[in-house]
């Protein structure tokens, strides 16, 4: 594990967490972060996946606003500055330092050139973004903010896409899950997957929501897609 430089394509650089596996070269998954930046759990996640022989790399998305954020979602004052983030955010700028991430690790030599994407929250909206605006291999989604807003982009998806969606998001309501169940799973490329019972962020280690049961299940089923899109891929 190491922290990475990118080279931002309006000019500066910004740090990203990286895991490798012990066999190299390995396909690479972008963890796209939460709304409190580059913490614990995702440096967590990106080992897990390190663990399972892909190459993680976990860009820091607020490096504009205040780089090196570093939140839980165990505090009042915590969520306050998380969702004053969130708000200032530039979601375009953001697409633009993950293809950044995506085209320096499409290119790393300890890479295979496969390259997919993955994200919590915020990060399930710019994966489904990524997939309609990136080359990205593969993209996948946990309880995505706001994709009913973006479904007039879904044409655009050109490579597999998976989406984990909370029944009982309280951040996603029904009408909005219905509208893009609807619309995407029209799309031969889209893969959904819905919780009941299971509150947003049901896969956020000791988060406030944790459900060990969804969780694990999400979990396999991304495993078993990137093999099947990343790893599968590469050796065909």
């Amino acid at each position: 594990m190491t922290m990475y430089t990118i080279p931002a394509t309006d000019g500066g650089t910004f740090q990203a967490y990286v895991a490798f596996p012990q066999q190299n070269p390995a396909p690479a998954v972008i963890l796209i972060q939460e709304i409190f930046g580059v913490n614990a759990e995702m440096r967590a996640k990106c080992d897990d996946l390190a663990a399972h022989g892909y190459i993680a790399v976990c860009p820091d998305l607020f490096w504009r606003l205040e780089p090196g954020i570093q939140l839980t979602d165990q505090t009042e004052a915590e969520w306050t500055r998380a969702f004053s983030l969130y708000q200032r955010f530039d979601v375009d700028l953001g697409i633009e330092d993950l293809r950044s991430t995506l085209h320096t690790f499409r290119g790393h030599a300890q890479s295979t050139g496969k390259v997919g994407v993955m994200g919590y929250c915020l990060g399930g909206k710019l994966a489904y973004l990524m997939a309609t605006r990136s080359t990205a291999d593969c993209a996948i989604g946990y309880y995505g903010v706001g994709l009913d807003e973006l479904l007039n982009e879904s044409p655009r998806i050109k490579n597999p896409l998976m989406l984990h969606i909370a029944e009982e998001d309280k951040f996603v309501n029904h009408e909005a899950q219905i509208k893009i169940k609807q619309t995407l799973s029209q799309n031969p490329l889209v893969t959904l997957y819905s919780y009941p019972g299971t509150d947003h962020a049901f896969a956020r280690g000791g988060g406030q929501h944790y459900n060990e049961a969804a969780a694990q299940t999400a979990n396999q089923r991304t495993y078993n897609f990137l093999d099947q899109h990343l790893r599968q891929a590469a050796a065909a």
